[in-house]
């Protein structure tokens, strides 16, 4: 067989894999009446991810704090923003809060992940997220 039809044989069989998604999990954050702050326990696995979101209105101020699995990491992005297609704001992890004053009203997004090394290792990244507006 030449290398033009082995090529095209090639991108045939290619062309036709499926491969699964990564499993995005989408959590709407409120607040208990009267208090700034609550605390969220999640899970997940691989590269797998959790985004949390929440609506502020500019100049406040947020915080956020994760604890656990020492794989657990997180972005903040503004309203219209897209975790993969946009900077984050923020970013932090564990032992590292992120904290600032919020540019503009409206759905902000903290995406919760972990790193390629441990996630192509499929590791289970259990966690606790905390979120604070004033």
């Amino acid at each position: 067989m030449n290398k033009a039809i082995l090529y095209g044989l090639a991108l045939t069989f290619s062309s036709s894999l499926c491969w699964a998604a990564d499993k995005v999990t989408t959590v709407p954050v409120s607040f208990a009446k009267g208090t700034n702050s609550t605390k969220v326990n999640g899970s997940f696995n691989g590269y797998d991810s959790v985004q949390y979101t929440l609506s502020a209105r500019s100049g406040q101020h947020m915080t956020v704090r994760i604890t656990g699995s020492r794989n657990a990491n997180f972005n903040v992005f503004a309203p219209g923003d897209k975790p993969g297609q946009s900077a984050a704001l923020g970013s932090g992890g564990v032992d590292a809060d992120w904290s600032g004053a919020l540019p503009t009203s409206g759905k902000y997004t903290v995406q919760v992940f972990q790193m390629r090394a441990s996630a192509r290792r499929s590791e289970a990244v259990p966690y606790a997220i905390t979120f604070s507006i004033d």
